[in-house]
């Protein structure tokens, strides 16, 4: 297990990860969950003050769009809930694996090359993710 974690804050991520990227489907769920967890252990650069999925999720300011979606409000499926312990338990997926941002462009837009002085790690249908430059944040490296 990469995070303590509580019920609670699990069906937190399950709902966060629905609110940004149910139309990514499980897959792109899970990237946006390992973005959360990443950010939760990373302990650098805006996200050292985060210890718990609660903090990481609802950090602000840089916390998470999706917490102002309606998809956020209601409560997470079992299935939503098995895909966030999924992330919870160390599976990444790819371009996610390092990252700690992660944007969706509008329309057809390429990815920038740069996010928040980060570097792009890859796109996943409409969001592309970015992670920092190796020795940055040696615990999600």
């Amino acid at each position: 297990m990469l995070v303590n974690y509580t019920d609670k804050e699990l069906d937190l991520l399950a709902r966060l990860m629905r609110a940004e990227a149910i139309g990514e489907g499980d897959l792109g769920m899970l990237m946006v969950g390992n973005v959360v967890v990443n950010r939760t252990i990373s302990n650098c650069l805006t996200f050292k003050d985060n210890r718990t999925l609660t903090d990481t999720i609802y950090q602000s300011p840089g916390g998470f769009a999706g917490i102002n979606s309606n998809l956020f409000f209601s409560s997470a499926t079992t299935k939503e809930k098995e895909l966030a312990s999924r992330v919870i338990k160390g599976e990444y997926y790819y371009p996610a694996t390092n990252a700690l941002w992660f944007y969706a462009p509008t329309g057809n837009e390429n990815c920038v090359a740069l996010w928040y002085d980060q570097q792009l790690s890859g796109r996943y249908k409409t969001h592309c993710f970015y992670e920092p430059y190796p020795n940055v944040c040696p615990p999600i490296h």
